[in-house]
């Protein structure tokens, strides 16, 4: 199904526009490490060094599974599973001393999703995701780069969020941090629970700032991560506006684009006890206040609600 799924929705074109893109993605997020006031040298050269070993994975699998010797029938559904069932404990078990299969991805190319691998210090991007509203090859780059280039930069921050930090660069669970760094880091996530307590996702319902620290995270240095990049990108080329939007206002449009959605309050009540991601009208305001950026681009001033200054304002990474 992934192979077709990949043949129909996802041409040659959009792997090599989005190969790009990730490569410029992990370029900002170098200079951002490198460029942090609040880490000392020491903590940002093992940050580097875990950059260094990032390893991105786009669209679908370098080689495909090979299914041969599963048998199934047209005759019993039940059989079938359990001939996949048996089929897959097998592939399973045949890895027990074998090297480690680098190549191998945990979703198929028809997931809408993406993860990060700590174990692995890996980011997965399935074709699945790369398709409109994520990202659209028939628009601007500045749209493209605010909804899929948030995500990737997400899912690369999620390397270092409050549990891919204690990641080190092979995989292996470490304390690479200097204690005075470490603490400074948890300074900076306790401020941004504080400010995600405060947003009601329902009338009378506030969002869990600790169970959503991680994605939340990840959300807020993802945004700033595509930013920086799409400025890069972009340096010394005119804007075309476009619909009378600049390049930075159709940045942020992507974004919130990207997290439309509609829930029933029953479910979301559910999603707020449960869900490690803030609800999605959260994802789509609360990192673009973090940035000022965000204010300059639709002229918002002091006091606006979507304005955060001074003490209030979170940068992580």
């Amino acid at each position: 199904m992934g192979q077709l799924y990949v043949d129909a929705a996802f041409p040659a074109s959009s792997k090599a526009r989005m190969e790009q893109l990730v490569d410029n993605l992990r370029q900002a997020l170098k200079a951002r490490i490198a460029n942090l006031t609040w880490m000392s040298d020491e903590t940002k050269q093992k940050a580097l060094s875990k950059w260094a070993t990032f390893r991105p994975k786009i669209g679908y699998p370098d080689k495909w599974r090979d299914w041969s010797g599963l048998a199934t029938q047209r005759d019993s559904y039940v059989e079938n599973a359990f001939a996949a069932d048996a089929f897959n404990l097998r592939y399973q078990l045949d890895k027990i001393g074998q090297p480690v299969d680098k190549t191998e991805w945990g979703m198929t190319p028809q997931t809408v999703n993406a993860y990060y691998d700590p174990l692995k210090n890996e980011v997965v991007f399935p074709a699945a995701i790369l398709q409109a509203p994520m990202f659209d090859p028939q628009v601007d780059d500045a749209m493209n780069y605010g909804a899929i280039g948030a995500v990737i930069g997400h899912e690369l921050t999620h390397g270092y969020d409050d549990q891919g930090s204690r990641f080190g660069p092979t995989g292996n669970f470490e304390q690479w941090w200097a204690d005075a760094d470490a603490k400074r880091f948890k300074a900076l996530t306790d401020k941004l629970v504080g400010q995600y307590n405060g947003y009601d996702a329902l009338p009378g319902l506030k969002v869990n700032g600790n169970l959503t620290l991680g994605e939340n995270i990840a959300d807020l240095g993802g945004l700033n991560i595509a930013y920086d990049a799409m400025e890069h990108a972009a340096a010394g080329t005119p804007d075309p506006k476009i619909d009378g939007l600049s390049r930075e206002q159709r940045f942020f449009i992507g974004w919130a684009t990207a997290w439309r959605k509609q829930l029933l309050p029953e479910r979301l009540k559910v999603l707020v006890a449960s869900d490690p991601h803030s609800p999605p009208q959260v994802r789509a305001t609360a990192p673009p206040t973090n940035m000022p950026a965000f204010a300059t681009a639709f002229g918002c001033k002091e006091g606006d609600s979507m304005v955060h200054t001074d003490g209030r304002l979170v940068v992580i990474w």
